[in-house]
């Protein structure tokens, strides 16, 4: 392989897993690599993206854990509830293309992008989380977000947060924590499901998730000792929103 695209391979990965660790959607940077610079089918790089998106997230989980911000405990529901809405979204990635749901996936971000600057201090507050969960939004709020992160993965971790920040009333490395441990949980299963159907190139997975294990696992570190990390975590956030509708709808 080039050195030129192992440096660029390594290097959107530490990107990608910084991105996908404080806000998410990294994802569009690992996948144009493999697609638009590697020249992958965009099956295939759907399938060998769940490998750095696994390590990276594991690793985020486990440091956010040992600086005390992620409480399995109190997030069992909607850990469990996501993992079941990812079981049919990975089915769904078998059998139709994700191209087709592109032009859907720009107008959600518009909207978001509306939810997230609309009193910006509903996210930068400290985090009053609700010792039971109203399950009638629940379930098919984050239904639908494992659904969604089973089958294409890209922009789940921008509307996990949402969910975690303005419905549970999580602050936002908090919510970070939870989402990066979901997300370590149900890739498993779908990295199970792509390997069967032979949709997972390992080596090309494997160089890009050594940069997306170092961005997530540091990101995770530091974004946990340091109050200022929720406002940037937030500004972030909003970049990787506006970039993503850019990319979607200019370019």
């Amino acid at each position: 392989m080039d050195l030129a695209i192992l440096f660029i391979a390594i290097a959107g990965g530490f990107l990608a897993g910084v991105i996908n660790t404080l806000a998410g959607n990294g994802s569009a940077i690992t996948l144009t690599i493999m697609t638009e610079i590697m020249g992958m089918p965009g099956n295939l790089a759907n399938g060998t993206n769940r490998l750095g998106i696994f390590s990276q997230s594991a690793l985020g989980a486990w440091a956010f854990y040992r600086e005390g911000k992620l409480d399995v405990q109190r997030a069992k529901p909607y850990i469990l509830i996501t993992f079941l809405g990812a079981i049919p979204g990975v089915w769904t990635a078998l059998q139709v293309s994700n191209e087709e749901f592109r032009s859907v996936f720009g107008y959600m971000l518009i909207v978001m992008l509306l939810v997230i600057l609309v009193k910006p201090k509903r996210w930068l507050r400290e985090g009053v989380m609700k010792d039971r969960p109203n399950y009638l939004l629940t379930v098919p709020v984050f239904f639908v977000l494992g659904f969604y992160g089973g089958f294409i993965q890209m922009g789940m971790g921008i509307f996990f947060l949402a969910a975690m920040v303005l419905g549970a009333g999580y602050d936002i490395i908090r919510a970070n924590a939870i989402k990066v441990l979901v997300v370590t949980i149900f890739t498993v299963l779908i990295i199970a499901v792509f390997q069967w159907s032979g949709r997972i190139d390992w080596p090309t997975g494997l160089m890009i998730a050594s940069g997306q294990s170092a961005g997530g696992y540091l990101t995770a570190k530091y974004a946990s000792r340091y109050p200022a990390a929720k406002v940037w975590a937030y500004r972030l956030l909003i970049l990787v929103v506006l970039a993503s509708i850019a990319k979607i709808f200019l370019f």
